[in-house]
C-alpha cells in the first residue's frame, strides 16, 4: 500500500490533490501558505483537511518505521519465514503488526520458557493436537531429574499452550472486538482516602460503572484523574465467561483428556496474560478517544477566544480590580505602551472613592482616554459600577473583559522582558487593557493551558496538545495577518514560516534598522532566506508602505499579475485597490500562470477590493444584570444575559457578572437533541438564559437557554 492510498482509506480527497499537497509539506511548506496561496494545486484544500493529510501520513510513516523494525527484529532471531514477512509487509495495522511480533519479542523470563527448558514443549505440542487419547502414559514419559511429577509435567504443558493462546491471531483479534462493543470501566473507592480534602469532588464515582465504548470524554477523564490523585481504583472488563467460552470454541475441536488440559490452559491465559493486555489496550484506546475529544474542543474555544473582536488602536484605561489590595490602573497608548500607572481603594476597606472617582476622571483627560477595560476578577462588579457613576467630560465605552492567565502573564519572562522595571501587579493590569484593544496579539504570548478555556488539560496527552493548540494559535495568527512594525516576537513567531529565532531577528533588525518601509526588506533579516520569506511575506502587514499591496494578503508573487491587470485597464496598482467597478471587468482565466491558477487569482480579484479587511468584527460592549451583584441575588425562574467564557463536551458555561459562572448542560442549549455544543453557542457569545437551579453552599449555579 502507498501513502496515498493509505490516506485515500480514510480520507475522500482525490490523488492529485494528496500527491500535491503531500509534495508541498516535503518542500517545508506550512499549512496557513498551502491552504491560501496553493489552492490550484490542492484542489481548494482547507487548513483542516490539509492537516489531516499530514497527520495521516505522519502516522503511514510511522507504521513503515515500526515495520522496518520487526522485520528487522526477527530477521535477527533467524525466525522470518516468508509468509510472515508478507503477512507483515501487507499489514498496516499496529495491533495486528505487534500480535504478529508478539512471538519474537525479548521479555523477562515467562513460566512458558522455563517448561520449554525442561522439555515439556513436545508434549505441549501433543495435547495441543488434541489427537491423543492416553494422556496419562505419555506424560509418564516427561518424568525426569527436572520433572518430578506427571502433575509438574501438565502444569508445565498448561503454561506453554497458555502462552501459545495468547499469541494466537484470531483469539486476540476477536478478543479485541469483544472488549471495543462490550467492556465495562467501574470505579471504586479507596476506603483510606474516602474523607480525605478533595475527596467529595470524585464522589460520582466512588461507586461508577459505565459501557467503555459509551462513556462521555469528560466523564472518563475525570475519572481516571480520580484514580491518578488516589481516591478511586478503576477497571476495565468484559463478562469473563463469555470470553472463556469464546477462546474455548476457537481452540478445543475434540472431548478428551487433552480438551480438559486445553481448558485450564485457556483460563489461565485469559486470567494472567489475556485479559489485562486487552482491557489495557481498550482502555487506552478509550483515553486516545477522550484525549482527541478533549483536545478538539480545547482548540475551538481556543480559536473563538483568539478571534475575539478586538476594540482597535485606542487610548485604554486598564484596571486590575481589588479590594484591601486595591485597583491597579494602568493607561496605554493607542500602540498598547505604558504611559502611567497607579493603585487606588474606591473599595472596603478603605473606601477612597472620592478620590479614586477625581484620579480617574484626571488620567482620563491627562492621557486621551477612549475606553476603559476592567478585568472579570474579584471585585470586577463594583468597580465596573464605581465606573460608571464618573462624570466623564466625555463618553467613555466601557468593557469587562477575561483576565484570565494574565497572572501567568504577568510573571513570565515575556513579560518581564517587556517591563522590567514594574512589578506583577503593573504588567497583569497592562495584559488586561492589551486584551481589549488587540487579543490575538495579547494571548499569543501565554501558554494556552493558562488561558482557562478548556477542560482537562492536564490530564491529556501534553504533546498532542501542545502540538494542536499551536497548530490553532498558527492558523489564527495568520488568518488575520500581522503588523510587522509593531509585532511583538510571541506574535511573530507563529507568523507562516518564521519561528522563534527568526522572530528574535526580526525584532532585532527592527530594533536596528527602524521600521520596515517594504516586505522586500524582510530578505535583509540575517538568515531569512527565500524559502521563509515565501512562507511568511503575505501574512505580514505594512502600513502607510509605498506599494498599498504591502499592507494586503496578496502574496509578493502575485504584485506583477497586479499590475499588469492595472496597465491593462490603463490604471496604476493604486488606483485599481478597492475600485470594484474596474476590478469586476477583470476576466481572471486571462492571468493564470503555471504558479497561479484560476483560484488564486479570484483569491487576488477579491482581496483588491477590501485589501487587508480584518475578519474579526469590532468589540461590543456588554450590560450584566445590575441588580445581580453575587450568588445571593439568584434566584430560579430568572432571566439574565451573559456571555459564554467555557465550551465543554457536556455544556457551556455562561459568565452572569458574578465570581461563579453557570452551566447550561447541552440538553439545556436548545429543544431537541444537540450532538455538538459548538452547533450552538461559540465562545464569548452573548446569551440569555434562566436560572433553573441555584446551589450556594456548593457554588454552582444551573442555567437554562430554553426560556
Amino acid at each position: 500500500m502507498t501513502t496515498v492510498e493509505f490516506i485515500q482509506k480514510q480520507l475522500n480527497i482525490s490523488e492529485k490533490s494528496i500527491n500535491n499537497t503531500l509534495q508541498l509539506l516535503a518542500e517545508d511548506c506550512t499549512i496557513p501558505f498551502i491552504s491560501r496561496y496553493r489552492k490550484d494545486k490542492t484542489g481548494n484544500l482547507d487548513e483542516t483537511q490539509i492537516e489531516q493529510i499530514a497527520k495521516i501520513n505522519k502516522q503511514f510513516e510511522e507504521i513503515t518505521k515500526r515495520k522496518e523494525s520487526i522485520l528487522k527484529s526477527i530477521e535477527e532471531q533467524n525466525a522470518l519465514t516468508p509468509e510472515l514477512q508478507q503477512r507483515i509487509e501487507e499489514s498496516f495495522d499496529l495491533p495486528e503488526l505487534e500480535d504478529l511480533y508478539l512471538p519474537f519479542k525479548k521479555r523477562k523470563k515467562t513460566k512458558a520458557d522455563a517448561a520449554k527448558e525442561k522439555g515439556l514443549e513436545p508434549l505441549a505440542k501433543i495435547i495441543m493436537s488434541q489427537k491423543n487419547n492416553d494422556l496419562q502414559f505419555l506424560v509418564s514419559k516427561y518424568i525426569n531429574s527436572d520433572v518430578n511429577t506427571e502433575e509438574e509435567a501438565l502444569q508445565g504443558a498448561r503454561d506453554i499452550m497458555a502462552e501459545w493462546i495468547n499469541e494466537n491471531m484470531y483469539v486476540r483479534k476477536n478478543l479485541r472486538r469483544l472488549f471495543q462493543r462490550k467492556a465495562v470501566i467501574t470505579s471504586k473507592v479507596v476506603k483510606t482516602k474516602k474523607e480525605e480534602e478533595g475527596a467529595q469532588k470524585f464522589s460520582q464515582y466512588f461507586e461508577w460503572e459505565e459501557n467503555l465504548s459509551r462513556i462521555p470524554s469528560h466523564r472518563l477523564l475525570a475519572m481516571l484523574r480520580a484514580e491518578t490523585e488516589g481516591f478511586v481504583k478503576t477497571n476495565v472488563g468484559i463478562d469473563k465467561e463469555e470470553a472463556i467460552d469464546f477462546i474455548e470454541k476457537a481452540i478445543i475441536k475434540s472431548d478428551n483428556e487433552s480438551s480438559e488440559q486445553i481448558a485450564i490452559a485457556v483460563k489461565d491465559s485469559y486470567k494472567r496474560l489475556l485479559e489485562p493486555a486487552i482491557s489495557n489496550e481498550a482502555l487506552q484506546e478509550a483515553k486516545e478517544k477522550a484525549d482527541k475529544k478533549a483536545i478538539e474542543i480545547f482548540s475551538e474555544n481556543l480559536g473563538q477566544l483568539l478571534l475575539a473582536p478586538p476594540l482597535g488602536e485606542k487610548r485604554i484605561l486598564a484596571i486590575d480590580p481589588g479590594y484591601k489590595s486595591g485597583c491597579k490602573i494602568v493607561c496605554l497608548d493607542e500602540k498598547g505602551d505604558l504611559l502611567h500607572n497607579e493603585t487606588l481603594y474606591p473599595h472596603a476597606p478603605q473606601n477612597e472613592s472620592g478620590m479614586s472617582m477625581k484620579k480617574i476622571r484626571s488620567m482620563v483627560n491627562a492621557y486621551h482616554i477612549e475606553a476603559i477595560s476592567i478585568g472579570n476578577g474579584t471585585a470586577s462588579r463594583e468597580t465596573e459600577f464605581f465606573i460608571k457613576k464618573i462624570a466623564f467630560d466625555k463618553p467613555l465605552q466601557v468593557f469587562v473583559v477575561s483576565e484570565a492567565g494574565a497572572s501567568v502573564y504577568s510573571a513570565s519572562k515575556i513579560a518581564r522582558d517587556e517591563f522590567p522595571s514594574y512589578d506583577v501587579t503593573v504588567r497583569g493590569a497592562v495584559s488586561i487593557g492589551r486584551r481589549l484593544s488587540d487579543p490575538l496579539a495579547e494571548l499569543v504570548k501565554i501558554d494556552p493551558k493558562s488561558i482557562g478555556v478548556g477542560q482537562y488539560q492536564h490530564d491529556v496527552d501534553q504533546t498532542r496538545l501542545k502540538n494542536e493548540l499551536d497548530s490553532t494559535v498558527m492558523k489564527c495568527v495568520n488568518s488575520v495577518g500581522i503588523n510587522l512594525n509593531t509585532a511583538s516576537k510571541s506574535l511573530l513567531s507563529y507568523v507562516s514560516g518564521i519561528g522563534e529565532k527568526m522572530a528574535e531577528n526580526i525584532i532585532n533588525y527592527r530594533t536596528e534598522n527602524g521600521a520596515f518601509e517594504n516586505r522586500k526588506q524582510l530578505k535583509k533579516v540575517p538568515r531569512l532566506g527565500e524559502k521563509a520569506f515565501q512562507q511568511a511575506a503575505a501574512f505580514v502587514r505594512i502600513t502607510n508602505a509605498e506599494n498599498p499591496l504591502d499592507n494586503s494578503a496578496v502574496h509578493p508573487e502575485a504584485y506583477e499579475i497586479i499590475e499588469k491587470m492595472a496597465k491593462n485597464l490603463g490604471l496604476t496598482t493604486n488606483d485599481l485597490i478597492a475600485n470594484k467597478e474596474k476590478i469586476a471587468l477583470i476576466k481572471p482565466e486571462a492571468y493564470i500562470t503555471e504558479e497561479i491558477g484560476i483560484l488564486g487569482i479570484k483569491d487576488i480579484l477579491k482581496e483588491l477590493e477590501k485589501p487587508g479587511l480584518d475578519p474579526r468584527k469590532a468589540a461590543k460592549i456588554f450590560e450584566f444584570d445590575p441588580n445581580v451583584k453575587s450568588i445571593k441575588d439568584l434566584k430560579a425562574g430568572m432571566i439574565l444575559p451573559g456571555i459564554v467564557n467555557n465550551i465543554t463536551a457536556f455544556g457551556c458555561f455562561v459568565d452572569l457578572g458574578i465570581k461563579e459562572s453557570g452551566l447550561v448542560h447541552i440538553s439545556q442549549l436548545k429543544d431537541g437533541f444537540v450532538s455538538d455544543v459548538n452547533e450552538v453557542v461559540k465562545l464569548h457569545q452573548h446569551v440569555r438564559v434562566k436560572v433553573t437551579e441555584v446551589d450556594e453552599a456548593r457554588k454552582r449555579v444551573q442555567l437554562s437557554m430554553i426560556l
